[in-house]
């Protein structure tokens, strides 16, 4: 039998019960690693992320959006709007005011909206 895990397959030999627990073994392992690493990538309480824009740099603090009961996984998970790790994604204003990115919920309705040029102070800080 074959297992494929995170782009590499492996091969188990179902005869012996040996495999079995290995392959119980190597799930969970997997399973801790890829937890961890999102864990490593998040970002931390009382921390924030930098972006650099022409327009001024963006910075994302999680704690904002936490007080307005969001949870990371909202944005990374269902819908996954964002990958976890910065740089991961091609943000760019036309597609934040397509609704993509930031613009799902910065439309106006849900939140401030990101086409009005009176609100691009509450993102970009030169």
């Amino acid at each position: 039998m074959f297992v494929y895990i995170d782009g590499y397959y492996f091969f188990l030999n179902m005869a012996r019960g040996d495999d079995m627990k290995f392959a119980g073994i190597l799930l969970a392992v997997f399973a801790a690693l890829m937890l961890s690493i999102g864990n490593v990538m998040a970002v931390p309480p009382g921390k924030t992320v930098e972006f650099a824009s022409p327009m001024g740099k963006v910075t994302f603090d999680g704690a904002v959006h936490a007080k307005a009961g969001l949870k990371c996984a909202d944005c990374h998970i269902k819908p996954k709007l964002f990958e976890m790790k910065k740089g991961g994604d091609k943000i760019t204003m036309a597609a934040i005011n397509e609704g993509k990115f930031c613009g799902a919920c910065h439309n106006g309705t849900k939140a401030f909206t990101t086409k009005s040029a009176a609100d691009c102070k509450k993102c970009h800080k030169k």
